[in-house]
């Protein structure tokens, strides 16, 4: 495993020279700051509400890669006080998903930082969120010396036709998509890196019903308080040391954790959907992808009768989806 992590800070490395630096304003961050790293690529409509979110959860900088925007996301970044951005046209899939690209930016300016690694359609969710600024949950966490924290990807979606309400820049997009699957999860352990793999919900439900082994994962850990030594490994599912992925407790008790609302599924989706499987940039030969053209093509529903609609962090806590652990 120390191999395996030298090759992908090596990788890193080299990916890192198809980085060309747009706006440079890491000369802002304090030490102490809590950064969000980023890879986007034609996501313009997300960012007005994916910026002011994570900047009222009390992120101080935004790390973001874009890879070849053309609605104007990048122009739209560039102009932002707080966010420096990287621009590339190097492959996506070649760059391990964007995971080396990320690595690299982690390794040079999230070092004793909480780094927080998600999508522009991920809005993170953890415990008192609606009353506590992150920066309690990583006072926390530094205090009970815990370095890394889980939280599970819930896919969100609307009531009925994901193109039937049209998704403004600027609107939070849980108002659209606000329902859920508050069961039909899988949980299995991985042994080689010690994480939980976690698959299910609608896109298990309606896109690989008789093959829920090939739906996608739903286990991350997006938030931790980064060391230059560290890697992800496959997206934001595990990191190596190993030791970083065990955000659950073996012994019968609970650590905390959270969620990722993951608002994919708006009116914008079948677009970004078919452009993806034409660009093959996806893991498995965008087979993911594949299954949404194939099932999304005459009615673009995920909804069910056992759908619930959110309305905050208790209740997915309620539901077992995420924990607040021993934080009072």
């Amino acid at each position: 495993m120390r191999l395996r992590r030298k090759r992908a800070k090596i990788r890193a490395w080299r990916k890192h020279f198809s980085l060309r630096s747009v706006v440079d304003q890491t000369e802002q961050i304090k030490p102490g700051d809590i950064l969000l790293f980023s890879t986007l690529r034609d996501e313009y409509v997300r960012l007005p509400y994916f910026l002011k979110y994570y900047r009222e959860l009390g992120v101080s900088h935004f790390l973001i890669v874009d890879n070849g925007s053309t609605d104007g996301g990048a122009e739209y970044l560039a102009e932002q006080p707080d966010v420096s951005l990287w621009s590339t046209t190097a492959s996506y899939r070649r760059a391990r998903f964007g995971v080396d690209w990320l690595n690299w930016l982690q390794q040079k300016y999230g070092h004793g930082h909480w780094t927080l690694v998600v999508d522009p359609d991920e809005l993170f969710v953890y415990p008192f969120c609606d009353t506590r600024p992150i920066r309690a949950l990583t006072d926390w966490l530094d205090v009970s010396q815990v370095k890394s924290f889980g939280a599970m990807l819930l896919d969100m979606y609307p009531k009925g036709r994901i193109d039937a309400v049209p998704y403004r820049p600027g609107q939070n997009p849980i108002e659209i998509a606000a329902w859920f699957d508050p069961g039909n999860y899988q949980i299995t352990k991985n042994y080689k890196f010690g994480n939980l793999w976690i698959q299910g919900g609608p896109r298990a439900r309606v896109f690989f019903p008789t093959q829920p082994k090939k739906a996608p994962a739903l286990n991350k850990i997006p938030l931790v308080k980064w060391h230059r030594n560290y890697a992800y490994e496959s997206s934001t599912h595990m990191l190596l040391p190993r030791g970083l992925n065990l955000t659950y407790d073996e012994w019968g008790g609970e650590k905390a954790s959270g969620v990722l609302l993951h608002a994919k599924f708006l009116d914008t989706f079948t677009a970004k959907a078919q452009e993806e499987l034409t660009r093959k940039q996806h893991y498995s030969g965008s087979i993911e992808y594949k299954a949404y053209a194939e099932k999304f093509e005459d009615t673009p529903d995920l909804w069910c009768k056992w759908s619930e609609k959110y309305i905050n962090w208790r209740q997915l806590e309620i539901l077992g989806l995420m924990s607040k652990g021993n934080w009072a």
